[in-house]
């Protein structure tokens, strides 16, 4: 064997060296990545748990394709048809209603199996009643055809609070109607308590006292109220005659419906909001403080009356225009004159006469308007008409372009002629006589905020707001509302008689006042409607038997603040 031989031999024993194991000392061991070194020890899985992890994918395999045969093979038909057949519906869930109560918390009106209401007469005109929404609130997309929602009175005023949040509930219902499944989406809200400001007690007998002696006495109907000098409140609102509200809301009973639609004394008719009246001498306060505003009288200059203002014709002297008054009272003032109601004193200081200068029409519109009358209140409880205020423009336009004269004036001032009001209206006017001017809103939801902005105040020299609350107590002490001179409470009213139509045979009756008299706090107006000229028996009627009431079963409202 040659030397090469050898050699070679020799290097076949050798294996080339890495680099790093060249370099390798105990300097760079530290950062050497020595799970690497080959040669290091590693232990196997076990073929136990690669049998057993095998096994379990083909279990869930197994478990999926089983229940896809089932669906696909077994059930597939099933579903398949269940598919054509069936759809989604959205199905609205009505909330409960809230409940109605009074100042109380009397309950008025309540669920039970239904909308029910106070049973005891007087409140059909307050609260309204139910019925299906209508084409228009259905078009909007707010509310479904068969919803119930406020049609008139305190449940449409406060529909939205009232009514609550509708819930929705998802069915997949089949072609034959029947409901396979459901799923409630949305959890229905209730509707929200309201409180009101009306007292039930003295609602009921307000209504009580009204009905009777429109019954007693052949008036048509009537509407009366009781409303807080100070905040606006109302602590009663009648109106006769009314409807049944539990029975129109139900719908059931459609002859006594039919009915209530045929009478010809519509009890649908809000008298108190929506019933237009001439207003008579109920006016009169507002033409002396106009008066007084203007400084064309003082409260004590007299104005003989002998029962007739005699005016000459300006186109025949010797043909005479004769306004009568409804006595001779003598001479009055002011005071006087409000007392006994004196029409001549009140035609000459509205119209004029020699020696005496008159507010005159447009004067006259102004103090109108300013006391609120030719405009709604908005209470909104019922559809309310402005109204309306004689004028020569009014006048121009209703009798075929007739000018205005004189007597139209005379006849404007005493509530007469073509004035029109609400009973609302003249409420709110004895407001601002009472509290001193303040134009007060009407409100039917009690105040928690007793703090009250007026809409507008009325500007009048200091004295002249006592003048006509003197004159309206003298009235009670001696004059024409002296039936209501009580020992329970101090009263200052002004009464007014309305002749209607030509033979003026048919007139409204009306009383208006405060109490108590040294610090007011409810002012009421009373109206009966259209009875016979010859019945004395009216709205003082009314009110006496109502305080005589109250002064046994409220008497807190009859106590000076």
């Amino acid at each position: 064997m040659s030397i090469f031989d050898s050699w070679r031999r020799r290097k076949r024993h050798y294996e080339p060296l890495d680099p790093d194991e060249v370099m390798l000392d105990s300097s760079n061991l530290p950062s050497f990545n020595n799970q690497q070194f080959e040669g290091r020890i590693e232990q196997a899985i076990p073929k136990t748990t690669l049998y057993l992890l095998f096994g379990l994918f083909i279990l869930i395999g197994g478990l999926f394709i089983g229940q896809l045969g089932y669906l696909q093979i077994i059930k597939g038909v099933a579903y398949a048809e269940r598919s054509k057949n069936n759809h989604l519906r959205h199905t609205d869930i009505y909330p409960e209603r809230g409940i109605i109560y009074d100042r109380n918390n009397v309950e008025l009106a309540w669920n039970d199996n239904g909308r029910q209401y106070i049973p005891q007469g007087g409140f059909a005109h307050v609260l309204g009643y139910l019925g299906y929404s209508s084409q228009e609130q259905i078009d909007s997309g707010t509310y479904s055809p068969k919803e119930y929602l406020g049609k008139v009175g305190v449940e449409a005023v406060f529909n939205d609070k009232l009514h609550g949040v509708k819930g929705i509930r998802i069915e997949e219902v089949d072609a034959t109607g029947k409901i396979a499944s459901d799923h409630l989406l949305q959890l229905p809200e209730s509707g929200k308590s309201v409180t009101l400001s009306i007292d039930a007690r003295v609602q009921a007998e307000l209504y009580r006292q009204v009905s009777a002696l429109a019954t007693d006495r052949g008036f048509t109907g009537g509407s009366a109220m009781i409303m807080d000098v100070h905040t606006g409140e109302l602590l009663a609102l009648v109106s006769y005659p009314e409807y049944n509200p539990t029975l129109v809301t139900k719908g059931e009973d459609r002859s006594t419906i039919n009915a209530y639609f045929k009478d010809k004394s519509n009890p649908f008719l809000n008298r108190a909001i929506s019933g237009l009246y001439t207003p008579g001498s109920v006016v009169k306060p507002i033409v002396a403080i106009g008066a007084l505003a203007e400084h064309i009288i003082t409260p004590e200059k007299t104005i003989f009356s002998n029962g007739e203002l005699v005016v000459p014709n300006p186109y025949n002297p010797k043909l005479n225009t004769v306004f009568k008054d409804w006595k001779a009272h003598g001479a009055v003032d002011m005071r006087r004159a409000l007392a006994v109601s004196s029409n001549v004193y009140f035609y000459e200081i509205g119209g004029g006469f020699p020696g005496q200068v008159g507010l005159g029409i447009r004067r006259l519109d102004k103090y109108f308007r300013l006391f609120g009358l030719g405009q709604s209140t908005d209470l909104s409880l019922a559809n309310e008409p402005a109204g309306s205020i004689p004028t020569p423009e009014w006048k121009a336009e209703n009798f075929d372009g007739e000018v205005w004269r004189t007597g139209d004036t005379y006849h404007t001032t005493i509530g007469q002629y073509g004035m029109q009001v609400t009973p609302l209206q003249m409420a709110r006017v004895v407001v601002a006589v009472a509290n001193g001017g303040r134009v007060l809103q009407p409100k039917i939801e009690r105040l928690i905020d007793k703090n009250v902005k007026p809409l507008s105040v009325i500007e009048a020299p200091i004295g002249a707001w006592q003048v006509v609350r003197e004159g309206m107590r003298l009235a009670v002490k001696e004059g024409t509302a002296k039936g209501l001179d009580i020992g329970s409470v101090a009263v200052a009213a002004k009464s007014g008689t309305a002749e209607l139509g030509v033979s003026k045979e048919r007139v409204n009756s009306w009383i208006t006042g405060f109490f108590p008299y040294e610090s007011p706090r409810y002012v009421f107006v009373v109206v009966m409607e259209e009875g016979p000229r010859e019945n004395l028996i009216g709205g003082v009627f009314i009110m006496r038997g109502l305080l005589d009431w109250m002064a046994i079963y409220t008497p807190e409202y009859l106590k000076a603040e």
